[in-house]
């Protein structure tokens, strides 16, 4: 028998402060169990990804944002990661080396030979970076129609858009994927590799280093260009890509991913299975978007709807079912996410609420299989960005810096049964256990964390079971700096009740846990999430 250890969980009928110390009258309604002897399944140490849009270089001159040095600050924090460019506007790029920008910016870095120092010098001055803002939030007016009427034109980038997008990814450590054009085609509906070819030798003759990826949502081409691509072409259309790769030194064994579908709908599944069919060989994983809701007609109750985040399980399962029939152990990603579809829901996704969907999606997608999931989007136009029009950091950017700093690659298995229940079988307390990240924090072997959401606006209250209740514990509780439902909708997020903001442009905030002695029981208080660390649990899984 595995040595499994229970964890009793149990909600509080009087009302608990924010406070974790605090204690109040055990209520046996919810328990769970967990097993801490061995590893479910490992994600990559990327899982945590970000995106930029592609919309970002519609006007050049707004890649200029990427030299700013709080920006570059805010992405470090959240390194290993890689960096996806692309979105609907990858399938309208097409590379222009010869054009040379008229837009009165001065190109500001003379060699792409990134060293360290450089990494400086390439640094956005403050008064430009400030004016750029401010013109990127009339860009943002401009992207938003043109998506509404579906019109969109070709946009031109050129070798500094490209240098200024690798530096930032280089300068922050992180691994850079390229979203190619797929909808250049031959009057024979095959992909032109013309164009991609030439931007690849630019990025060899540079050295750098990156992956790529081939179209964005193929599925929906006829509805935004009029074109009809099935399956198997696209697949044929990789199977190209690679061998372009493959006939370059530099890019022999470079990361291919695709083919960036929209979710599973009506159970539809004949472009993947197509796709799968003619190029699983060729991609290092297999890349699906997922969105729970349409950000023009959502709510702030479906962000706190247990059934809406477990459809997550549903399209999960349908993409993994397709993948695993035809290519078994192929890894999947989510290739794009986030909140809600359409730009996000503005007044939601780009608020607290909006941390119940991302943090419950990080937990349960390493749970069910995904190895990658990328965060639509670290920077550009739409309400679900990490860091908003003033650069200044949303609440789900600090708690995607906590789970980076605190949760492992391993999953462990934890289970809730019983309680905590609304309306007949509504889980309003949801749970996820890691081992913890030893490598960005100073936890020692056999250390776990506990992932925690509380949905509900009653507080909560975890009894810890032995031997993890002979652990102290570091509590990180995350929440709304306005306690009451309307808090939900603040852009602000409270750390054990203190508020989370940048200290200059180029620090942080110490994200420190409040130390629970052994024996103590967790509070979680209505509306919260929180990150347990218990550094004494002696998991063997995590050995």
């Amino acid at each position: 028998m595995l040595p499994l250890a229970a964890l009793l969980l149990s909600c509080l009928s009087a009302a608990a402060s924010g406070d974790p110390r605090r204690n109040g009258t055990l209520s046996p309604e919810a328990s769970a169990v967990w097993d801490v002897s061995r590893v479910q399944r490992s994600v990559d140490e990327r899982f945590l990804s970000l995106a930029v849009d592609a919309s970002l270089v519609v006007e050049g001159k707004f890649m200029y944002l990427l030299g700013s040095s709080k920006l570059r600050t805010l992405a470090k924090a959240l390194t290993p990661a890689f960096l996806r460019f692309g979105g609907t506007r990858q399938d309208f790029m097409v590379y222009d080396p010869a054009s040379i920008r008229s837009h009165g910016y001065h190109h500001h870095h003379q060699n792409s030979d990134f060293t360290a120092d450089s990494c400086e010098k390439l640094e956005l001055p403050p008064l430009l970076e400030e004016r750029l803002r401010k013109e990127w939030v009339q860009q943002e007016t401009l992207l938003r129609k043109e998506d509404l009427e579906r019109k969109y034109k070709r946009v031109k980038f050129t070798e500094y858009d490209v240098d200024l997008l690798y530096a930032f990814a280089n300068c922050t450590k992180m691994d850079l994927i390229f979203g190619l054009n797929a909808l250049l085609r031959t009057p024979g509906n095959v992909w032109n590799s013309s164009n991609a070819r030439s931007l690849i030798q630019y990025c060899e003759s540079k050295h750098y280093k990156m992956s790529w990826e081939l179209g964005n949502e193929p599925n929906s081409y006829e509805k935004k260009a009029g074109v009809r691509v099935d399956g198997y072409q696209l697949g044929q259309d990789f199977v190209h890509l690679r061998e372009i790769l493959r006939e370059s030194k530099f890019y022999h064994n470079a990361g291919l991913y695709g083919p960036d579908i929209s979710q599973p709908r009506d159970h539809r599944r004949d472009l993947l299975e197509g796709f799968l069919q003619s190029a699983s060989e060729v991609i290092d994983a297999c890349t699906w978007h997922q969105y729970y809701v349409n950000g023009r007609d959502t709510s702030l109750e479906d962000f706190l709807d247990p059934e809406v985040l477990d459809t997550l399980i549903l399209k999960t399962n349908e993409v993994l079912e397709t993948v695993n029939l035809v290519t078994p152990q192929k890894k999947v990603w989510l290739g794009e996410t986030s909140s809600a579809y359409g730009g996000g829901a503005i007044g939601l996704s780009d608020t607290f609420v909006a941390g119940f969907m991302w943090l419950d999606k990080l937990g349960l997608a390493a749970k069910i299989g995904m190895d990658v999931v990328i965060r639509q989007v670290f920077i550009g136009s739409g309400s679900y960005h990490l860091v908003d029009d003033d650069l200044e950091p949303l609440p789900d950017y600090w708690l995607s810096v906590l789970y980076k700093r605190l949760v492992g690659r391993e999953v462990l298995s934890v289970e809730i049964f019983s309680g905590f229940v609304l309306h007949g079988k509504r889980k309003l307390l949801r749970v996820y256990l890691h081992c913890t990240n030893r490598k960005s924090a100073s936890y020692r072997n056999g250390s776990v964390t506990l992932i925690a959401l509380n949905l509900s606006n009653k507080p909560a209250r975890i009894a810890l079971p032995a031997p993890a209740s002979d652990s102290p514990v570091d509590a990180y509780v995350l929440q709304s700096n306005q306690p009451t439902k309307e808090g939900l909708y603040s852009r602000s997020v409270t750390l054990n009740g203190k508020l989370l903001q940048m200290v200059d442009d180029k620090t942080l905030p110490d994200l420190k846990g409040v130390f629970l002695p052994p024996g103590e029981h967790l509070q979680l208080p209505g509306y919260s999430f929180a990150f347990f660390v218990l550094p004494e649990a002696r998991a063997l899984a995590c050995q």
